[in-house]
């Protein structure tokens, strides 16, 4: 669905892309290079109504997108060479490295062959328990559960009772999935949302085991992955919760145990760390400090933003360009490249961190 946000922020690009100031500032506002941000790289259709489509992106776009920035001069390296050249300045032009959150099949099946074809480095964040099925990928099966319920009456318990949703037409669907959204980053403990989803899910008649074995890369697939030489894998928590939700003990045993499971499962200790949702009210000075003392090089948020030589002393709060589904033009993803979304997205602020 598109809202009125998502039209203003396409009417904005669509002027700097007009104009020459992307051009024009790209020396003061872009910074020493990007990490770019993915979820999903696919060509398979989605459900009809598009909720999740700004995790999804063509395996074409992902191509035109790396060609051009090569074109421009952007170097892709891995995130360990990205965060050890932070601060170091331009030598060698900008820097762009690649990652993915979650470990969507796609990455192995439709991203990998782009990856291959230009070879560029990339990383993957797993969370162990979407992994393992002990939690759900919820914004998934959310979005499943409205397209398959015609009815005013989907229905999820909460804390407070059984909620119930109304699903009869296209637009009671979209403010459907906008309001079971809300209701479970904000009104649902996070330990307590796997029960929610599911249940929600068998209202809706939509299997749960089913869609994470289809959509969703299980061990013997991440960890032939891990082993290709393009490829990195980064943690992600254990299951994918909110850690501003947590306490500071349980974000932190989060965070380590996630390394310390992926260093079992695969052989080798990860070295970065993603935030789950990533932006401000799921990660804060607090997360950033407990990412350090979990022993991770770096870890990124899903905030908007280039790397400036100042991020040297933040690299537990490094942003991230999103790749997205619903922005997937050549000409936007130039804008925001050269540095100059990034104040507008961020208060003023060149230097994105908490």
């Amino acid at each position: 669905m598109i809202d009125n946000k998502e039209k203003l922020r396409k009417i904005v690009f669509r002027s700097l892309s007009a104009s020459r100031l992307p051009q024009m500032l790209r020396p003061l506002l872009g910074g020493e290079g990007a990490i770019l941000m993915a979820h999903r790289v696919t060509a398979a259709p989605g459900t009809k109504y598009g909720f999740n489509s700004n995790l999804i992106v063509h395996p074409e776009f992902l191509d035109e997108l790396i060609a051009e920035m090569k074109a421009q001069g952007f170097g892709f390296v891995s995130l360990d060479e990205a965060v050890d050249r932070i601060g170091k300045g331009r030598d060698g032009g900008r820097f762009a490295a690649i990652t993915l959150d979650d470990g969507f099949r796609d990455n192995l099946t439709e991203a990998l062959p782009v990856f291959e074809k230009h070879g560029t480095p990339f990383t993957v964040f797993i969370a162990p328990g979407l992994t393992d099925g002990d939690v759900e990928p919820w914004w998934e099966i959310v979005e499943a559960a409205v397209e398959r319920s015609d009815s005013n009456a989907l229905e999820m318990a909460a804390s407070g009772g059984v909620l119930s949703f109304d699903c009869s037409t296209d637009e009671a669907k979209a403010d459907a999935f906008e309001e079971i959204c809300r209701v479970l980053s904000e009104e649902i403990d996070e330990a307590d949302q796997v029960a929610a989803v599911r249940g929600l899910a068998g209202n809706a008649r939509v299997d749960c085991g089913n869609f994470r074995q289809a959509h969703l890369m299980n061990w013997d697939e991440i960890r032939g992955l891990s082993a290709h030489p393009l490829c990195a894998i980064g943690a992600h928590t254990i299951n994918h919760y909110n850690l501003r939700r947590l306490s500071r003990e349980n974000a932190l045993w989060e965070m380590s145990d996630s390394a310390a499971v992926l260093e079992e499962r695969l052989g080798e200790r990860p070295r970065h760390f993603a935030y789950p949702y990533g932006f401000e009210k799921a990660v804060g000075e607090r997360e950033a400090q407990l990412a350090k003392l979990a022993g991770f090089k770096s870890a990124v948020t899903t905030r908007h933003g280039v790397i400036q030589k100042e991020h040297a002393g933040h690299l537990h709060t490094l942003p991230r360009i999103s790749v997205n589904g619903r922005y997937q033009n050549i000409d936007y993803l130039n804008a925001m490249l050269s540095g100059v979304t990034t104040p507008m997205a961020n208060r003023g602020r060149t230097v994105v961190t908490v």
